[in-house]
């Protein structure tokens, strides 16, 4: 029996204790707070982030992150922008054998760093393996069949997570693609943003297709700049994530877009919120690494000038709308 906690006890952390424990593995989750704690073990459910659904017998949780710390293997499910500084708590405790699987979205907002060169600043001794895909928590937490990529540089590592952590219902795809496995997944929370906005502005579905496909084109292009696999992005990881954020009101981004495509004021919007919205604090991150590496990626820049810029919905649509007629082979994938 292998020993899988979990660092983050949000929706997502939480779904991924409870496959891991089906799996046959000991599982602590560790929350920030002890009161979170203390009720996850009295309650046996997370009514902050998965109320009516039970905790699979058998977790603990802790907000002794030390403890946590002991572990042959860690799933990181705190958010993107947190990452750096749940690494900076527990390098100390940290074995040097102590797989870590990055499973947040997300590209530092300050640095501009993807999760697993932030992870390698920190904790570069440690085997590294990113988790991504198209896998909203409740489902995952209520057993429904899930795909997800595993992406790692060791073969040997990625067959024992692979044994770890899959089921029939929740299966791993082996990549040793680390920075595609990160990119689909960062960008997409942004194009979801876009999306919920032509949905809540009820411009219809024929924008959110285009919006969806055009979006995809700037995935590729950031990622063939960083030296990723076109086939890693049209993936799970990458297209399958897309589709899914980009096509439900269950995700946050989505949501969060169609709250700002009604009207909403985006401080409002947040406040009401448990759960962090990784689209809001990746938007500058991606534009500022479209600038530097000299990519066309407008509808990410669209969304920046939204959440970051002051411009006003209606006229970033209109800015998008304006933009010139052009052949699509010379505007796609490249």
């Amino acid at each position: 029996m292998t020993t899988l906690n979990v660092i983050g006890a949000g929706a997502f952390g939480t779904a991924l204790a409870m496959t891991a424990k089906k799996a046959g593995n000991d599982v602590l989750l560790w929350t920030r707070h002890a009161a979170h704690a203390e009720e996850l073990n009295r309650e046996k459910i997370n009514r902050k982030y998965l109320d009516t659904i039970p905790l699979t017998a058998g977790i603990e949780a802790t907000s002794d992150l030390a403890r946590a710390a002991r572990s042959r293997i860690l799933l990181l499910a705190v958010p993107a922008q947190h990452v750096r500084e749940t690494l900076a708590q527990l390098k100390p405790a940290l074995a040097a054998q102590t797989i870590l699987v990055i499973c947040a979205k997300g590209i530092e907002q300050d640095s501009g760093q993807m999760m697993s060169e932030v992870m390698e600043e920190i904790v570069p001794d440690n085997p590294l393996a990113i988790l991504s895909g198209p896998n909203f928590a409740r489902e995952i937490a209520l057993g429904l069949p899930t795909a997800t990529t595993l992406a790692c540089q060791d073969p040997e590592i990625g067959r024992e997570l692979v044994k770890a952590i899959g089921l029939p219902a929740f299966r791993p795809y082996l990549t040793d693609d680390v920075i595609g496995a990160q990119i689909g997944g960062a960008v997409k929370n942004v194009l979801a943003i876009a999306c919920g906005v032509v949905s809540g502005g009820r411009l219809g579905e024929n924008a959110r297709a285009a919006l969806i496909t055009r979006g995809m084109a700037e995935i590729l292009r950031l990622g063939e700049k960083r030296g990723a696999r076109a086939e890693t992005l049209m993936g799970l990881s990458g297209l399958g994530d897309l589709v899914l954020t980009c096509s439900s009101p269950t995700s946050r981004n989505f949501s969060l877009g169609a709250a700002l495509g009604q009207g909403d004021i985006l401080g409002e919007i947040l406040q009401q919120r448990h759960s962090v919205t990784e689209g809001v604090y990746t938007a500058s991150a991606i534009c500022r690494l479209a600038e530097k590496y000299n990519i066309e990626m407008p509808i990410c820049f669209a969304v920046d000038e939204i959440l970051n810029g002051g411009i006003a919905v209606s006229n970033a649509i209109e800015d998008l709308l304006a933009r010139p007629f052009r052949d699509e082979r010379l505007a796609g994938f490249s």
